[in-house]
């Protein structure tokens, strides 16, 4: 039963849940309900292998991060991790700068394979972000870089991103791309 209300409670997120609603998702009356939560806060309380907790404000109930753990949390919103980028998520970073707003049928079409778990690293590391949705059938989400990306590459605006050059005779414009976006990931000193 906790791990169901665990479970609801994450999923609630920060808007919460009241204990009306979580005792008719999990299908148990208010009084079960309250003691489970309560069972279920006075564990993670005791636990400190977790770095969760259940917090109670006014009528309702939310799954919160404990306070020890507020510096690594900040850390993890203050921007994207300081690690370097897959050569996966270079290409569709690469392509979504110098293409945007573009699709992930576009991206895929581009780099001949599907590109939805880089979309999502790229999206998660705040480096490009939803700009609306394309008038065509189906309405595909278009994506855009955002600010962090041009801080990321240290652009003041993509207007600073590199041209595409054809000084090594490739004329494949995904290697270029990358060997584009590779460089400059190195010359920032983004990478480990």
């Amino acid at each position: 039963m906790q791990g169901m209300i665990e479970a609801v409670l994450y999923t609630a997120g920060e808007a919460g849940i009241s204990l009306v609603d979580l005792a008719a998702i999990i299908n148990r009356n208010q009084t079960a309900t309250r003691q489970q939560v309560e069972q279920l806060q006075a564990r993670l309380a005791a636990d400190t292998d977790t770095g969760l907790q259940v917090q109670v404000a006014g009528d309702r109930y939310y799954l919160l991060t404990k306070p020890d753990y507020h510096e690594a949390v900040a850390r993890f919103f203050a921007g994207p991790p300081a690690h370097g980028l897959s050569q996966a998520a270079l290409e569709v970073l690469a392509i979504i700068a110098y293409q945007q707003p573009i699709t992930r049928i576009e991206i895929d079409e581009i780099r001949g394979v599907q590109s939805s778990g880089a979309l999502t690293t790229l999206a998660s590391r705040q480096l490009i972000q939803e700009a609306g949705r394309k008038d065509v059938p189906g309405r595909p989400i278009l994506y855009a870089t955002t600010a962090t990306f041009l801080d990321y590459f240290g652009l003041t605006s993509l207007n600073a991103l590199p041209p595409i050059t054809d000084e090594s005779g490739e004329t494949d414009l995904m290697a270029q791309f990358n060997q584009t976006m590779a460089t400059m990931e190195d010359d920032n000193g983004s990478t480990d």
